[in-house]
């Protein structure tokens, strides 16, 4: 007998179980986020995962990353993420897309097909693109706001994104998205006001500008919050 989700099955019920088995979730970034809403729905057996990340493993991703290791730098972070979902189900079918989600490649992809979309992407041209189509196809989607430059862990919230306050990057995406015509978005946003960050030799860029500091246990903990959001909202 498989014990591996007994222990989830005696909490939600075997119905519930099912769902989770029955629904497909598409993820957009594996990072800090988004890697551990990935771990957290691959161990409540959600039955179909596709991931959508076109970076590499850096080791600069190691202080927070679930699927940065040593041995993983320098790898396609889809494909690594691929492969501890395995490890944790084999029975997961997992689609790895090694892509950067823009309004240019939007098309290429179906959202119906899926039950749930994640946004855990850093850049605001790509947020906008996933909620926007997922929006336009009906499917329920959790976007990330910032999680850089932060330090705890508790002031993490889940809201609407017009309830939003302090994150910068929240308010970007309230006019973005009331420019567009979006009434409502479920987020999960932090209310610490952001550290400036101390400047360090050999810190990573982004974009040509240093990139946000970051620790641990406040985008892993953002991660598992919207897999909870998720899981709840699929089995309600």
């Amino acid at each position: 007998m498989d014990t591996s989700f007994l222990r989830t099955q005696m909490l939600i019920g075997e119905e519930n179980l099912n769902k989770l088995v029955g629904s497909r979730v598409a993820v957009f970034g594996v990072g800090g986020v988004g890697g551990y809403v990935v771990e957290a729905l691959a161990r409540c057996a959600v039955g179909a995962i596709d991931v959508f990340d076109n970076d590499v493993v850096d080791q600069s991703n190691i202080n927070r990353q679930i699927i940065a290791t040593v041995d993983t730098v320098g790898r396609p972070k889809v494909d690594v993420i691929k492969e501890r979902i395995l490890s944790i189900n084999p029975k997961c079918k997992v689609t790895a897309n090694r892509v950067f989600f823009l309004p240019d490649n939007a098309d290429e992809f179906d959202f119906s097909v899926y039950d749930y979309v994640v946004d855990a992407v850093d850049t605001v041209t790509a947020k906008i693109a996933v909620v926007m189509k997922a929006k336009a196809c009906g499917c329920p989607v959790i976007s990330c706001m910032g999680t850089g430059n932060k330090t705890d862990p508790t002031r993490l919230e889940v809201a609407d994104i017009y309830q939003t306050s302090v994150c910068p990057l929240a308010k970007v995406m309230r006019s973005e998205l009331k420019k567009r015509g979006v009434d409502s978005l479920k987020v999960v946003y932090s209310k610490e006001q952001p550290i400036t960050p101390a400047k360090v030799d050999g810190a990573p860029l982004k974009g040509g500008r240093p990139a946000p500091a970051s620790i641990a246990f406040v985008p892993s903990v953002a991660g598992l919050i919207i897999a909870s959001q998720v899981v709840n909202d699929i089995i309600k």
